[in-house]
């Protein structure tokens, strides 16, 4: 079943492995480097269904780090659309672009540099926004609560960016609604204590990612793909849970997503979540591909070819795969031993 086509809104991907979005925070002003031409250089000929694009800010203080992509300008554009256009001439591997804002988990160090730790107040760090002002952690600071205005320019933003990433041509978007970045912020009651339209119940806290799901929706080409990450439970007391996010699913499904991606934790620096288990947000996918019809993907140590084997297109439709790639980006070719993979490539290790 892996190594089945399956088509996911337009496009036919030739088997069901997905290069998972990974940040790699080392971008220049928004821009890719030489970096990631190399990094994703390689992974466009590693023999996996679609490529998909690490989390990139729909605005300069939507990134995570001062090193994190962003899709605004021109500047940004022209350099987003070089990258794609090099990634072509490697491949013919669908390619995917995640499109982000952090919200409160913004203006952060560089994990290898200080892991979950804001930036001290120098010439890098900016001021951040959330749903409310409740901090990320300790030692974070408060986020500024959005205001209505403000809330519409960011659906602009990612209207925006949606626009640029269909012109440079990516078959694929896909909206973060997870890892406790602005989104998820909404959606969780752990940080969204707002008592208007987009706070207290779960429609009103749903609100604004539908909202901008549906925008995106109106203006993204129907033969393409469109999909999101979203989170199956905070593991948290009194944060989201599965039921809460069966109905997202069903919401997503009903404006025309072509998949989900179901991701955990993160509202919090620490929560319920023990990642270090195989395969363990495999549950929740589970239980939210038996309630809803849209296609069901899910990440989280999966780098184990006699599991995918038992769960792709069983339990689950996709997978996505991040760590084995990044080890090595023929982990296909070296972890399942064919030596002819169907896939995109044009050149390189057919």
């Amino acid at each position: 079943m892996i190594f089945n086509k399956i088509k996911v809104g337009g496009i036919k991907l030739n088997n069901r492995i997905i290069i998972s979005p990974m940040c790699q925070y080392s971008g220049k002003n928004g821009c890719p480097s030489e970096w990631h031409y190399a990094h994703l250089g390689n992974l466009a000929n590693s023999g996996a269904g679609m490529l998909t694009i690490e989390s990139t800010a729909v605005n300069m203080n939507g990134r995570i780090t001062h090193a994190d992509l962003c899709l605004k300008s021109k500047k940004q554009f022209s350099s987003m659309k070089k990258l794609f256009i090099y990634l072509k001439k490697l491949s013919k591997i669908p390619i995917c672009l995640q499109l982000a804002h952090s919200g409160r988990k913004g203006s952060a160090n560089i994990p290898w540099i200080k892991k979950n730790s804001p930036l001290s107040k120098n010439q890098l760090s900016w001021k951040t926004f959330s749903a409310s002002n409740i901090k990320k952690d300790k030692g974070w600071p408060k986020p500024i609560e959005l205001s209505k205005k403000k809330i519409e320019i960011l659906i602009k933003d990612y209207l925006n960016s949606a626009r640029l990433a269909k012109k440079i041509g990516f078959e694929g978007i896909e909206i973060h609604m997870a890892h406790g970045y602005l989104l998820h912020q909404f959606i969780s009651p752990i940080s969204n204590k707002r008592k208007d339209i987009f706070g207290g119940s779960l429609k009103n806290r749903l609100r604004l990612p539908l909202l901008i799901a549906k925008k995106i929706r109106e203006i993204w080409p129907k033969n393409k793909i469109l999909g999101a990450r979203i989170t199956g439970s905070d593991h948290l007391k009194g944060g989201i849970d599965i039921n809460e996010s069966v109905f997202l699913v069903k919401e997503l499904e009903k404006i025309g997503l072509n998949y989900v991606c179901v991701s955990s934790g993160g509202i919090l620096t620490k929560t319920n979540l023990k990642p270090n288990k195989k395969a363990f947000r495999l549950k929740l996918a589970e239980k939210i591909r038996k309630k809803t019809k849209i296609l069901i993907r899910t990440s989280g140590n999966l780098s184990y070819p006699k599991l995918l084997k038992k769960i792709v297109g069983k339990k689950i439709h996709l997978v996505a795969v991040g760590r084995g790639f990044l080890k090595n980006p023929r982990w296909i070719y070296d972890n399942f031993k064919l030596k002819n993979i169907p896939n995109q490539i044009s050149r390189g290790f057919n």
